[in-house]
């Protein structure tokens, strides 16, 4: 069978697996996302928090990464500390008294200290409330890692760890990926912290 939406359907398909080949292509892109899990098991280690922040389906990733942590990944384990920087009183409250480029990095210098880790997504990476928290996030030694696309912008200069999908051009391919990514470093992570859950 095929028809003009099943023809669509799996080209989209060949679209997200060829995504995900390019990633793959370039050892350079799976060394980011190691160094992306050392920095959060650190972080954790270390009696810090994980932190993270986005607009529109960027915040979702960032409140989907957060509740993974605090609530249960695969199997149980005790809670871990990760926040979302999404409670809308606390944007519209920042936004209204200082602008929209700062709903994020207010909450960084409020939340954040040295050890902590932001993890910034921007499918442009070029969002200036993302950017303004990334500036502050370094201010206090918070270290930053980047998940970019579209060539990473001007984040990919500004974080510690970029983390940048190659060649898709649209926000949902690019998203698609940093979901993976987001995924994957939590499993890197536990795997670590809760070896038995992968015995």
């Amino acid at each position: 069978m095929s028809t003009p939406t099943l023809d669509a359907v799996r080209a989209s398909f060949r679209e997200a697996r060829d995504t995900l080949e390019a990633f793959l292509s370039d050892p350079a892109h799976t060394e980011a996302v190691a160094r992306f899990a050392d920095a959060a098991w650190a972080t954790l280690e270390g009696g810090g928090l994980l932190m993270s922040c986005g607009n529109g389906g960027s915040m979702c990733d960032a409140m989907h990464f957060a509740e993974e942590w605090t609530g249960r990944f695969r199997k149980d384990r005790r809670a871990l500390a990760a926040v979302a920087f999404s409670d809308p009183s606390h944007l519209t409250c920042i936004a209204n008294d200082f602008g929209y480029e700062e709903v994020f990095a207010r909450e960084v210098e409020a939340y954040g200290k040295a050890g902590d880790l932001l993890v910034a997504i921007s499918t442009s990476g070029n969002s200036p409330n993302v950017l303004r928290a990334c500036e502050v996030a370094k201010q206090i030694g918070v270290t930053t890692v980047g998940l970019l696309g579209k060539g990473g912008g001007k984040m990919r200069d500004q974080v510690d760890i970029p983390i940048v999908v190659p060649s898709a051009t649209t926000s949902d391919r690019i998203q698609e990926l940093h979901i993976k990514i987001l995924h994957i470093t939590i499993e890197a992570v536990e795997r670590r912290l809760f070896p038995d859950n992968y015995a």
